[in-house]
């Protein structure tokens, strides 16, 4: 049988699959953001049931495939997070021990100086945790009115920065957020600076697709370092590229926040020759539904990718692996907005891997990353090991 070419990485984003032991010291009480979804007449998703998604320890929803054709298993995440950053850094093979600092109480007044001053003196407005469609609209026409800025956070670990394009063009923005990335390090160094554009007048304002991400830089060696070391090539799909300030990525193609958009490229990308991995991110997820815990939304939108991942499963080739995960929770049917501390899927597929075998349960998200650079030859440290020996057919 001929070795692993390609490895294709998808990242449900916020696709979390059960409480974590550690839940509560996150704020959370009970949440499953896969049991909320089996609760909506909206999801139907037999690929994914084939896979293996309902047989893996402890989901306790859904049913069962009597013969499950993929690998298995439920990770916990062991970093000290559950935002983006942290997960998808954990993922690739850092575990971050301690975490990124939050912001409950807004930002504090030395930083929102130096913010001013390096953005052209603009006024600086909100400063407070506030949903980013609702912040748009309570402080917009301020924002008309003043030129200013509006700088709000949330409960993960970032500093996100609302102009109106029209008295903030996206380029300058985009300045403005790099110059508050020089700023935000340190103790204040948050995981994510990020530009929120939107159009429109009061009271209708509407976000754009010209969101960025201004990442810190990962502080650990990544699979995708160890494979850009040895020639191969990792293209990433959506924001990872912004999550990881572009390290180790040969190639990014970001989408227009859309699940279907996202996956349309990876199929494009599954149409190439290329010795590597291709890891993609697809936000809708958490972004448009779990935040705003949409549980018939984020139902309809796995529905939707199940049918893409119908697709891309019939194109893949004897040398392919499709790995599916995610990074977090964002359990549409618990109380609040945020993000929340789950175990999350491992669902491993391809010619070349074992079908039916569940992996149980392991502490670390990082057993992705170990695994791929494995699949390479590729030498990666992380504090998670390789499941190739389990997976692997011989």
């Amino acid at each position: 049988m001929a070795g692993i070419k390609r490895v294709f990485l998808i990242v449900l984003d916020s696709f979390g699959i059960g409480c974590a032991p550690d839940a509560a010291d996150f704020g959370d009480g009970h949440c499953n953001t896969l049991a909320s979804l089996t609760t909506s007449s909206e999801l139907h998703a037999p690929n994914l049931t084939k896979l293996g998604l309902f047989n893996i320890d402890g989901v306790g929803c859904g049913t069962p495939a009597d013969s499950p054709i993929g690998t298995f298993a439920r990770l916990r995440e062991l970093s000290r997070g559950k935002d983006t950053t942290i997960g998808h850094w954990e993922i690739a093979g850092i575990v971050s021990e301690q975490p990124m600092p939050t912001y409950p109480n807004g930002f504090p007044t030395e930083i929102l100086e130096q913010l001013s001053a390096a953005c052209d003196g603009k006024k600086i407005l909100c400063n407070k945790p506030y949903s980013g469609t609702q912040v748009i609209h309570d402080y917009g026409r301020e924002q008309e009115e003043t030129g200013g800025l509006i700088v709000y956070t949330s409960a993960d670990s970032v500093l996100q920065i609302a102009a109106n394009e029209a008295d903030v063009p996206v380029e300058r923005l985009y300045d403005y957020c790099r110059a508050a990335r020089k700023i935000m390090q340190g103790e204040h160094g948050v995981g994510r600076i990020i530009a929120r554009p939107y159009v429109g007048s009061y009271p209708n304002y509407e976000r754009t697709a010209h969101r960025h991400d201004f990442s810190l830089d990962p502080t650990g060696d990544t699979m995708m370092d160890a494979l850009v070391r040895q020639g191969h090539e990792v293209i990433a799909v959506g924001k990872i590229s912004d999550i990881f300030a572009g390290r180790g990525v040969t190639r990014s193609t970001g989408v227009n926040e859309s699940n279907a958009d996202g996956m349309e490229k990876t199929l494009r990308i599954q149409q190439e020759d290329f010795t590597g991995l291709c890891f993609v991110n697809l936000v809708d997820f958490d972004m448009t539904y779990g935040h705003r815990r949409d549980i018939a939304g984020y139902a309809r939108a796995t529905t939707e990718f199940d049918v893409q991942l119908g697709t891309f499963m019939e194109r893949m080739r004897e040398d392919d692996v499709l790995m599916i995960t995610a990074d977090h929770g964002c359990d549409p049917g618990a109380p609040g907005t945020d993000h929340t501390r789950e175990y999350v899927p491992l669902l491993v597929y391809g010619a070349q891997i074992r079908q039916g075998i569940n992996l149980g349960t392991y502490p670390t998200f990082a057993m992705i990353g170990a695994t791929v650079a494995d699949m390479f030859g590729a030498g990666l440290t992380t504090k998670g090991e390789s499941l190739l020996p389990r997976v692997l057919a011989h």
